[in-house]
């Protein structure tokens, strides 16, 4: 009862701020009572980059950049590319040399057979050893493709016609057993593996004449038949970390029969516990980000949706300003309100439509950087979003997201307007400290009154503030 209680006032509260505040004056609370997801980490993609950085000290500044918590992101999260292959192949047909991927699986001439090295991918192991180094938790194995040998075109970038599976099914078997082999030498080797995600974006045509990365085209009901597989094998295998899948390149409509495909099965219902998705193509919709979120948590109350992949995609936003922070953050919000995402990871770090990027032989880094500081700084695993209460109109050009630890509160505000935004607090924000990034400042931390109620945000700006209470 009590409970109930503290939730009409704190909305009568809000009603009262926003009948006796001037109109341009708009009001926020937080609403600790009203509970979503408990968060599990943010992240980011090793792929194609971490295999390009030959140099050791820019490696180990990109690590601390990455996953240092108190000089850098903190991250969690690292997921690490299970090449295809495509480096070794004679009749490779990607045309962009980084995209090209060197395995573990090589052709002994002698023997006649494949073997697995484990000395190969040497920059992207030491990149993977330096991240772990500063304070990566988790590592995520992901492929693309199957190893080009496995395939029915013999190249891990797809098959020769468009949306047509290039994994025989006689050869389900052996990409079961390549991706685990990796897995368990990788966690045999003292590595935090997490999770294995064998399949990327199946519902995509992947090859044909188009042959820009390593990928492959799988129908929903493949998808399962092949993710079953594996599921089977790692509960013979006992394997101690989970299966992940099968990373949805587009979480629209018209593409949710691969999500009741995959909980339709008894196997992947009960062994698998998230599902796992991209936010491509659905930035800034939201209505379609609400709908498929409530449908998943109707259908699902019991699964996870984590975000494993997000980039802006095309890149027509100079990622030298502000507003390339601004999207991203913006696309973050969302995910982590209308679709209840338990984990949010980045593609890719290192990039032009990156995080940051090598120009010239010097790090620069973005302002993509420093919007996804403003949440991975202090969103930790295990805090719990809570209700965000506000005088917001449905056109407000103001997004916001809330989590606490039931101590600390952290509250995500993007004001979008060209025009400051003022700000009355109400409720548990009673900041103890406050980070803006605008166009003139890159995550600055701003003087802070104990007894502070009215903020105002910077005209396209990200703030973010800490309330200890």
């Amino acid at each position: 009862m009590i409970k109930y209680i503290c939730i009409v006032l704190a909305w009568l509260q809000a009603l009262t701020f926003s009948v006796f505040t001037s109109e341009k004056k708009q009001t926020i609370g937080v609403n600790k009572f009203v509970k979503h997801q408990t968060f599990e980490g943010f992240g980011t993609s090793s792929a194609w980059w971490s295999q390009t950085i030959d140099d050791e000290e820019t490696a180990r500044e990109i690590a601390r950049l990455l996953y240092d918590d108190e000089t850098g992101l903190g991250l969690d999260i690292y997921r690490y590319n299970i090449g295809g292959g495509e480096k070794e192949n004679p009749n490779c047909r990607i045309g962009d040399a980084n995209r090209r991927t060197e395995s573990f699986y090589v052709f002994n001439e002698e023997t006649g057979a494949y073997e697995y090295d484990f000395t190969r991918d040497v920059n992207a192991r030491r990149m993977l050893d330096m991240a772990v180094e500063y304070g990566a938790t988790e590592v995520i194995l992901f492929c693309n493709s199957p190893h080009f040998s496995m395939t029915a075109s013999g190249h891990a970038s797809g098959g020769l016609t468009e949306h047509a599976s290039n994994l025989p099914k006689e050869n389900y078997g052996a990409f079961v057993d390549y991706v685990l082999t990796i897995a368990d030498w990788f966690a045999a080797q003292g590595y935090p593996v997490t999770a294995i995600s064998p399949i990327n974006e199946p519902q995509w045509k992947w090859g044909g004449d188009w042959v820009g990365q390593e990928g492959c085209h799988y129908t929903a009901e493949e998808t399962v038949e092949v993710l079953e597989l594996f599921a089977l094998e790692m509960q013979k295998r006992n394997s101690p970390y989970k299966l992940n899948g099968p990373e949805s390149g587009e979480l629209s409509p018209g593409y949710y029969d691969y999500i009741d495909k995959f909980f339709e099965s008894e196997i992947l219902s009960e062994f698998c516990e998230y599902y796992s998705g991209h936010s491509y193509w659905i930035d800034n919709n939201l209505w379609t980000k609400s709908e498929v979120g409530k449908k998943f948590a109707k259908q699902y109350p019991d699964k996870k949706f984590e975000m494993s992949e997000w980039c802006e995609l095309p890149l027509t936003i100079d990622s030298t300003t502000v507003d390339s922070g601004l999207y991203m953050a913006n696309i973050i919000i969302q995910d982590l309100n209308l679709m209840n995402a338990v984990s949010w990871q980045s593609w890719t770090a290192v990039n032009g439509d990156g995080l940051m990027e090598i120009k010239d032989g010097k790090l620069v880094v973005y302002s993509r950087y420093y919007a996804y500081k403003h949440f991975a700084n202090f969103i930790k695993q295990g805090m719990v979003r809570v209700g965000v209460m506000d005088s917001f109109e449905d056109n407000s050009k103001v997004a916001s997201t809330a989590f606490t630890d039931g101590e600390k509160t952290v509250t995500v505000l993007v004001n979008n307007d060209e025009n400051p935004q003022n700000i009355k607090l109400y409720g548990n924000i009673s900041p103890s400290e406050i980070y803006v990034t605008d166009a003139n400042r890159s995550f600055e931390k701003t003087s802070v009154d104990n007894i502070q109620k009215e903020i105002i945000l910077p005209a396209k700006s990200i703030t973010t503030i800490i309330s200890s209470k």
